[in-house]
């Protein structure tokens, strides 16, 4: 028998190889989202994105960002963003019950809304009552989650309050490369790669399916590039209503 491969040859060859199968499986998902999105964006309605934590990166991803279109509003609620100083303290909170209802009363949202919630796990109680409270306050819900995480745990996960859900297959635990001196413990997690990888997909579809029905998508361009900032600030006057934080 010969060495055994590498944790980096296990992590270069694992990566593409299974964003290549997400993207193939959630082909229809996001076809679905992708409709989602650009009709409420076409009627006037907006977009929210939530997420914990690690979760949250995601949110962020999407957020005021060069060659990305300018849909999101982003939900941050304290305590719910990475603390270097009390990481442990979040990770409490996402488990807290009823802090989600406080969110959602103050969240501008109306029916017809588009509320995308990001949880790996699918089971904290937080994401999972954003996901529920919004439903009933009649938004749709995009859930970016791992149906294979959420598998045979207890209680009502994400994805069953969501009207798509995106799902980025990451194993329970995250990580793709175990540790053969610490059983259980696994290393390289996915969940940040592939989340990024469908949510991009997502909003690229989303902008292709705006172009065919003749509406131009808001764009940003790198304000690196000449016309940069002052096209940007275009775009961002235009979109206002829908975008509360690009407000002149």
């Amino acid at each position: 028998m010969g060495e055994p491969e590498s944790f980096l040859a296990q992590w270069v060859a694992g990566v593409p190889r299974h964003l290549e199968q997400v993207g193939r499986r959630e082909a229809e998902a996001l076809e679905s989202a992708a409709v989602l999105l650009a009709d409420a964006w076409q009627r006037g309605h907006r977009l929210f994105g939530f997420g914990c934590n690690h979760s949250g990166l995601l949110v962020d991803d999407l957020f005021y960002r060069a060659a990305t279109p300018v849909f999101l509003n982003p939900v941050h609620v304290p305590g719910l963003r990475l603390d270097g100083a009390m990481p442990e303290y979040g990770s409490a909170l996402e488990r807290l019950g009823g802090l989600a209802d406080r969110v959602l009363e103050h969240l501008p949202c109306r029916p017809g809304d588009v509320l995308l919630v990001v949880s790996t796990s699918g089971q904290n109680a937080v994401p999972v009552e954003m996901a529920h409270g919004a439903r009933a306050r009649g938004l749709q819900v995009v859930a970016l989650t791992s149906r294979a995480a959420a598998a045979g745990q207890d209680g009502p996960s994400v994805a069953d309050f969501a009207t798509v859900v995106l799902d980025n297959g990451v194993p329970p635990g995250d990580g793709t490369i175990p540790l053969p001196d610490a059983p259980g413990v696994l290393l390289g997690p996915v969940s940040t790669i592939a989340g990024a990888f469908l949510l991009h997909a997502w909003f690229i579809r989303t902008v292709e399916r705006l172009q065919a029905a003749g509406v131009t998508a808001p764009v940003l361009m790198s304000g690196n590039r000449p016309g940069g900032p002052e096209y940007n600030r275009e775009v961002l006057a235009e979109i206002s209503p829908q975008v509360l934080w690009a407000r002149p």
